[in-house]
């Protein structure tokens, strides 16, 4: 794939909003008449490729896929996050039709992928205006660094803050690997089309986005905030593990503006002489310089 041009990188409080909430969204970046294209496109199938081809080889040349991993703002949004050249590590078709009755439970996908310093991206093209009455994807922003196993969430039926996606044709949105998310049913009288690709870094993950605004408040702003589903205490460990996620992706140890960080790493080397407990003993013997 060619290099995305700088203006098509996300921004660093962009990066920084996805460290937090798990997930990015772009309301109708793809043209109409790749939506209009796109129905027929998916209904037929498009080919599998084993895990791990890169993309630049996964889809055939001018095909409706390859097209659609080019367009500007989306490789600039891949670049970004997984870097140049990824690996596919798959990619499907789903359709949720009309009147089916049934959703998804909520779940995360590999949730036995716990690196807590790169994560894999997934693509989701939604190529009709997706309605509340036609379901949508339900995801819980901020849930993508909380470890559970894949389908343990599935006995929960509601979180405060979860999103139902209702969004216009053409919009495409990452996720994290780990968020929670799950489809819901549609109680419309049209099918529903999804197409998703689960990108694979085959870089480190190390500052591949536009990194102009990297030292602004807004950065430190959006990793601070808080979901309405965490718990008072417990949900103080997801700010920790998102200013670990955001360290390892800057590549600076330091950076910890409130300190969650610090306070559990503090552990000094300098070594101090104990006091003897008999006040007779002689001083202990001076290190020669």
């Amino acid at each position: 794939m060619a290099r995305p041009h700088r203006k098509h990188l996300l921004t660093s409080v962009q990066m920084a909003r996805f460290v937090a909430h798990g997930a990015h969204r772009i309301d109708a970046v793809v043209p109409a008449e790749m939506n209009a294209e796109a129905i027929d496109v998916l209904r037929a199938g498009i080919p599998a490729v084993p895990y791990g081809t890169p993309l630049s080889e996964t889809f055939e040349e001018g095909s409706f896929a390859q097209r659609l991993v080019q367009l500007p703002e989306v490789a600039g949004a891949i670049r970004s996050f997984v870097g140049p050249d990824p690996t596919v590590d798959h990619h499907a078709v789903h359709i949720r039709r009309a009147h089916e009755g049934s959703a998804q439970n909520l779940h995360g996908d590999a949730i036995i992928d716990v690196r807590p310093d790169a994560f894999d991206v997934q693509l989701m093209y939604y190529p009709q205006e997706v309605t509340l009455e036609m379901g949508g994807t339900l995801s819980v922003p901020g849930s993508h660094l909380r470890r559970t196993n894949e389908s343990d969430t599935g006995r929960y039926q509601n979180l405060r803050g979860q999103t139902r996606l209702v969004c216009p044709a053409g919009t495409v949105v990452f996720l994290h690997h780990g968020i929670w998310h799950g489809g819901r049913r549609n109680d419309s009288d049209t099918d529903r089309y999804m197409f998703k690709i689960r990108f694979n870094p085959t870089v480190r993950q190390l500052r591949l986005w536009n990194t102009d605004d990297l030292d602004g408040p807004a950065v430190a702003a959006e990793l601070g905030q808080l979901f309405p589903w965490y718990e008072h205490a417990t949900g103080r460990l997801e700010i920790y593990n998102r200013v670990r996620l955001w360290q390892a992706l800057i590549g600076d140890q330091t950076y910890d503006p409130d300190y969650w960080v610090t306070r559990v790493t503090n552990r000094p080397t300098r070594v101090v002489a104990p006091r003897s407990l008999n006040p007779h003993a002689p001083a202990p013997a001076q290190e020669s310089a």
